[in-house]
């Protein structure tokens, strides 16, 4: 199966050049990262590159946390991030911060779990994004499918998505 019409439309409507690419299946932005380097690309991709996109629930509202496949979230780092963002937006602080539940995670979000596109229009949240991977010259995103990532440039990325940048990533 290809990926979402939606998304396609997406992408041109904003003006993405984009590519899309497609893998054996996998679950994981880990697994996507060692099947791209191994099986079915010819350059080689630094697991940097690679998109994890996961979607938290703070006190009230959900997030998307976006980071390298070769680090692992820190969710205190990531609560301050979210915290400073809605001290700026005047909005009432986050307690707390966990990762969405899988049930509500099929209800609400396109695509299949665990490969969620990181693209505000289609998935509706606010995009908090790890600054090792916004500072990758590409990015290896999720497509809603398991057997295709698209490929777009980190530039372009950061200029239509405007995520809110942060450190919340630490080593494996």
């Amino acid at each position: 199966m290809a990926i979402s019409k939606k998304i396609i439309k997406y992408l041109d409507a904003a003006g993405y050049k984009y590519e899309v690419i497609e893998h054996k299946t996998t679950y994981t932005a880990w697994d996507t990262a060692q099947t791209a380097q191994k099986h079915q690309l010819k350059k080689k991709i630094k697991t940097e590159e690679i998109a994890k996109a996961l979607v938290m629930k703070t006190d009230k509202n959900y997030v998307l946390a976006l980071l390298s496949a070769s680090k692992k979230l820190d969710k205190k780092k990531l609560l301050k991030v979210i915290n400073i963002n809605l001290k700026k937006q005047q909005e009432k602080m986050a307690k707390s911060l966990n990762f969405a539940k899988e049930v509500w995670m099929k209800k609400n979000m396109p695509g299949k779990v665990g490969a969620t596109p990181p693209f505000r229009e289609i998935v509706k949240l606010d995009i908090y994004m790890d600054n090792l991977l916004a500072r990758q010259k590409n990015i290896y995103a999720g497509s809603g499918e398991y057997e295709y990532s698209i490929k777009l440039s980190a530039k372009q990325y950061l200029k239509i998505e405007q995520p809110v940048k942060g450190v919340f990533s630490v080593k494996m």
